[in-house]
């Protein structure tokens, strides 16, 4: 088996949150999934991209088979992945994989049809990936060409009607239910880039009472100050929450700051008047049983993304145009893949498979015969050590694909991202 790109993973389309949260990796844990997944059978170079509409491996796998039952080993010993949640999961390989690879970064694999904010997860994985020593040249070029492809299919289709937005779906969803928001108050729990872009929704809508909340005190000055919003210290949350009429969170708290109990007693304390609850975080940040309480109106990333397909119908950018150039993008790299790695790596990986082979014959004429059980030992050991071999130098001496036309793509990106 030639050595491949390979994705294992699962995203909005495959899972509902539910399925989502239990397989996200928080950002402490992903070094450390990186280190044990390179050490880990037909693994040569690991990528992982956690976001909280997909958890994906992408992998360079010398063996796909072996690659994937390593991840499936990782998920179940640390993720309690069952049986029936592997069906949640994709495994893609060859020109399938780097199609897939080269649309998400495009942002065509995402509820909101061009984003760009994948790409830059993308890129910040990568990163991580380079820190850690789990990636190399092949997984480097192929990723960098993807984010160079994403640049050119926004440059080159029609652009998106921007406000579409995962910040805009939460906005109209409390305005479904409480129709005008000015005046409402709003608890915004967590103060990164999302909660910014919902602050700055919400001021379009008319929202004029916001209040900022995060562990981190100064974060929460920080951008209430930008919003001429209020900045409130988090642990007084539920004293605030009583007098909220909106509450958005998403932070990175892998767990409930919500608890059912904390809702009922809100909702008392209300008299049940409606509350709009709007959970954007994955692993969720309010318990989910608290849509049971009356007066307690609870969305999740699901219902934002049923909000921005039903909205999109008649807005989406052209998915023909973007599909023809990744198509046209995947066959021009994977030609200049094959040309100058393919058959080297081949001839390579032969030639060790015969010097293995006749290694295996010397043991069994010196030390035979050996019993059925030890020689599939020894036969399974030489196959294993020639791809470790194999895989090993492939890094050394794989050309790096040609990047022609990607460095002015790859400028514009990083831009996007300041």
């Amino acid at each position: 088996m030639e050595p491949t790109l390979a994705i294992i993973g699962l995203n909005y389309r495959t899972s509902p949150v539910s399925v989502r949260e239990q397989f996200w990796i928080p950002e402490p844990a992903r070094y450390e999934a990186l280190q044990r997944l390179l050490r880990s059978e037909g693994i040569e170079e690991v990528v992982v991209l956690a976001t909280f509409n997909r958890t994906e491996f992408i992998l360079w796998a010398n063996d796909v088979p072996a690659a994937a039952n390593s991840v499936l080993r990782f998920l179940t010993q640390d993720y309690h992945l069952r049986l029936c949640d592997w069906s949640h999961f994709y495994r893609l390989m060859d020109d399938v994989a780097f199609t897939h690879l080269f649309q998400v970064a495009a942002g065509l694999d995402s509820a909101v049809i061009g984003e760009p904010e994948t790409a830059i997860q993308l890129r910040e994985a990568l990163e991580q990936a380079c820190t850690a020593g789990a990636t190399g040249r092949f997984l480097d070029s192929t990723i960098q060409k993807a984010l160079a492809v994403s640049s050119r299919v926004r440059a080159e289709t029609a652009p998106r009607d921007t406000t579409l937005t995962f910040p805009y779906a939460a906005v109209e969803l409390a305005m479904e239910v409480l129709e005008d928001l000015s005046d409402r108050d709003v608890l915004l729990l967590g103060a990164g880039r999302m909660s910014e872009m919902v602050a700055r929704c919400l001021r379009t809508a008319g929202a004029n009472r916001i209040t900022v909340m995060n562990r981190i005190y100064s974060r929460s000055e920080e951008l209430a100050n930008q919003l001429d919003a209020k900045a409130a210290v988090f642990d007084e949350r539920l004293e605030y929450l009583k007098s909220s009429d909106v509450v958005i969170c998403s932070t990175n708290c892998p767990q409930n700051l919500i608890t059912l109990d904390d809702a009922r007693r809100i909702a008392r304390t209300r008299q049940h008047k409606p509350l709009v609850m709007i959970d954007m975080a994955v692993p969720r940040n309010i318990d989910p049983r608290v849509d049971q309480i009356d007066g307690v109106y609870l969305f999740n990333i699901d219902n934002l993304e049923e909000v921005v397909s039903r909205d999109l119908r008649d807005h989406k950018l052209s998915l023909e145009s973007a599909n023809r150039i990744i198509a046209d993008e995947v066959a021009g790299f994977r030609r200049r893949l094959a040309e100058r790695v393919v058959p080297t790596i081949v001839a390579l990986r032969q030639r060790l498979e015969e010097l293995c082979q006749q290694e295996v014959e010397y043991l069994r004429q010196e030390f035979g015969p050996f019993t059925e059980d030890q020689d599939q030992v020894v036969s399974t050991l030489a196959s294993h050590i020639t791809l470790r071999i194999v895989g090993a130098l492939a890094r050394e001496f794989r050309e790096v694909p040609d990047r022609t036309g990607q460095s002015s793509d790859l400028a514009v990106e990083a831009g996007r991202k300041n």
